[in-house]
């Protein structure tokens, strides 16, 4: 899963990067509020972490404009104020949830895992495909009620396909919700992670649409 975090202050805004990347997440930065919104409205991202008060544009002028142009990606919304207004604005123009800082680092993990799953339309944190269970909290899969061990790429593989069951997604889209702007990788590692999938899987759970990608069926 891919993630943006706007945040001007450089520090926590690395804090952020570190941990959600040892969460696994494909993790971009924008440092002020015209970038992120250039990126929300460029990039296909999961969810977007934005603070509120930002250089540029701050982030209700950033929230309110997204979603105004018809962006649907899950915002979680970073404020140094507790004031039931600023969360009763933000939620009114469209954010997704909010947290105060400080915070703990764990709740957010946790929250944005929520809003992914709530905006894929699969709140439950478990999902069954024929003997295959997979469960996005722990990050671990089973099969036959064995654990498969995963790498973090391929586990991000697997969730993105699962969340979009039944519905083909193309390796294009694999490779943009799965690494970062930074990323500098060969043509074909998509190819190569949905190979080691099959391999710990089993050959029937991801399929190949030739011309169009891969798709586990609903």
């Amino acid at each position: 899963m891919r993630l943006l975090v706007v945040e001007d202050e450089r520090d926590l805004a690395e804090t952020l990067r570190r941990t959600l990347e040892e969460e696994a997440f494909a993790v971009d930065l924008a440092d002020d509020g015209e970038e992120g919104l250039f990126k929300i409205r460029e990039l296909p991202y999961d969810a977007v972490i934005l603070d509120l008060m930002l250089p540029r544009l701050d982030g209700w002028s950033v929230l309110q404009a997204a979603r105004a142009g018809g962006v649907r990606t899950p915002v979680l919304l970073l404020t140094a104020r507790d004031a039931i207004e600023e969360r009763v604005r933000g939620l009114n123009l469209g954010a997704d949830d909010y947290l105060v800082k400080p915070f703990a680092l764990a709740e957010l993990v946790a929250r944005v895992r929520a809003m992914i799953r709530r905006a894929y339309g699969n709140p439950a944190t478990r999902v069954q495909i024929g003997e295959i269970t997979i469960d996005t909290a722990a990050r671990q899969a089973w099969r036959a009620g064995a654990p498969v061990e995963l790498t973090a790429r391929e586990f991000a593989i697997l969730e993105l396909l699962t969340r979009s069951r039944g519905s083909v997604v193309a390796r294009s889209a694999i490779h943009e919700h799965i690494y970062n702007e930074q990323a500098d990788i060969l043509s074909n590692v998509v190819d190569v992670h949905i190979a080691a999938l099959r391999r710990k899987l089993g050959p029937d759970v991801i399929r190949t649409r030739r011309g169009e990608g891969y798709i586990i069926d609903a």
